[in-house]
């Protein structure tokens, strides 16, 4: 059956269609504009229209949404659905016994499953739902004949099985915060997105409402250990903290080192990486990843394919490539399966202007070679690339670069030779932010600006390039 554990995050924000808000936009691009504003969880609901119509719609919102690694569901239709290849179906009480969904569906899918009590809800559990639908929480004009569910009901149901449960029914941005400490994985809205004119607006107020469900985002770092804890494992770990969220870890091998230096390097074993990640997704599922230095082809196969398994998301890779003394780190077969296993499941790759120029086999030493390096970089690569710019003369702006937009984000040079860590600092940084349900634009901004801070704060510490205060702001 589905993860759930994976899918207590992918509940937080479902979004349920209803093409009767539309007005005439298109459902598609409202509902891409609801994903870019941060619904986690898609659910075609269409009654009023013939078998072809509704596939044509269904296969597109596939499309879509598989391109945004975002779950889509339909809604009672069981034949619609494994024609289209959803992920699952929603049914409810009256429409198909969750029994029977759960064997036409097979284990592999998605089963959701409306329910009204303690009782139903035990029911569902038993017969293979791998979530509750719960509801009307709220008075709603499409079901006129139910009143809204006292909040006791919400949280005995809440509380009767570990199935995660989504509020339903009624939700607007101006009552959601208000089902805060119920024990809900998310809410399911419709025209408290699809009514409103600016649907990727919506979804984010609506998430911006909901900060005080939730007690803690979470973030996992793959990567090696810095005995001196100024980078790697331990700065992401001070980083993440900082940021006030729950730092898990995934080591990738231990080293002997210092501000002056590497002394010695212990790689973990690929069997022992795997199941640092297996200990980690199948109890914490992460709202995010970052991924800083895996040394070898062994390991880099282990991580993608641990990510694929999982189907892990926000994930961020720092390429790390190139020593601080220009010598490459990685051998061929490594290279080969970071650029084809683990970059391509990256949100987000922050390479340096060595790494940039590793990756594009292009030259890079200025700003117009950092955006011909990102331009020859993203025709293997669909997610965003960050070029770093510490290396530039006079500043430190940095290339974000997605699919064909290019945005310079300026980054004053800041006078202090303490920069053990940087990379693995930004990197976390934007994993945080990723984490906390910012845009990938949003997310570099503010990692930013973080490190900018952490850097200006000038720790000096040890006898070589020092690191950083990661808790300048706490």
């Amino acid at each position: 059956m589905y993860s759930r554990n994976r899918l207590k995050k992918e509940l937080k924000l479902y979004a349920v269609t209803d093409c009767a808000w539309l007005r005439g936009r298109t459902l598609t691009h409202c509902v891409e504009e609801a994903i870019r504003g941060g619904a986690t969880m898609v659910q075609l609901r269409e009654k009023r229209k013939t078998w072809e119509d509704a596939m044509a719609e269904a296969r597109e919102l596939r499309a879509l949404t598989e391109r945004y690694h975002v779950p889509f569901l339909v809604n009672d239709d069981i034949n619609l659905a494994l024609a289209c290849g959803a992920d699952g179906v929603h049914v409810g009480q009256d429409d198909m016994p969750c029994a029977e969904a759960r064997r036409l569906l097979g284990p592999e899918k998605i089963v959701g499953v409306s329910v009204h009590s303690v009782e139903q809800a035990l029911a569902a559990a038993r017969d293979g739902a791998d979530y509750l639908g719960v509801g009307a929480v709220f008075a709603t004009s499409t079901k006129r004949d139910a009143g809204a569910m006292p909040r006791e009901t919400l949280r005995q149901i809440c509380a009767a099985t570990p199935l995660p449960v989504v509020a339903i029914g009624g939700i607007s941005e101006e009552n959601i915060s208000s089902l805060a400490g119920c024990g809900l994985a998310g809410a399911a809205v419709v025209s408290a997105i699809f009514a409103k004119d600016d649907t990727q607006a919506a979804a984010r107020n609506l998430l911006e409402q909901m900060k005080g469900w939730f007690p803690m985002a979470t973030v996992l770092s793959i990567a090696g250990s810095d005995s001196s804890g100024g980078a790697g494992i331990q700065a992401d770990i001070k980083t993440i903290t900082a940021h006030k969220m729950f730092a898990m870890t995934a080591v990738t091998a231990l080293t002997a080192q210092n501000t002056m230096g590497v002394a010695a390097v212990q790689e973990a074993s690929p069997e022992f990486l795997a199941q640092q990640l297996d200990c980690v997704f199948q109890d914490i599922y992460p709202d995010s990843i970052k991924i800083g230095m895996v040394s070898s082809e062994a390991l880099i196969r282990v991580i993608a394919d641990k990510l694929q398994e999982y189907k892990a998301d926000n994930i961020v890779v720092d390429p790390v490539m190139i020593a601080t003394s220009g010598s490459r780190l990685l051998d061929e077969g490594a290279m080969d399966a970071l650029v084809s296993r683990l970059i391509p499941l990256a949100k987000v790759i922050t390479p340096n202007m060595a790494e940039a120029a590793c990756l594009s086999g292009l030259p890079v030493r200025c700003r117009e070679e950092m955006e011909a390096a990102a331009e020859q970089i993203a025709k293997g690569y669909e997610g965003s690339i960050l070029v770093k710019g510490g290396h530039l003369e006079g500043c430190a702006d940095d290339l974000l670069y997605c699919q064909g937009e290019k945005l310079w984000i300026a980054g004053p040079r800041v006078d202090n030779p303490n920069t053990h860590g940087t990379g693995c600092t930004l990197s976390s940084a934007i994993a945080c932010a990723l984490a906390d349900g910012y845009t990938v634009e949003e997310s570099v901004e503010r990692a930013k600006a973080y490190l900018t801070g952490a850097l200006r704060a000038g720790l000096n510490l040890g006898h070589g390039s020092g690191p950083l205060n990661h808790m300048y702001n706490m």
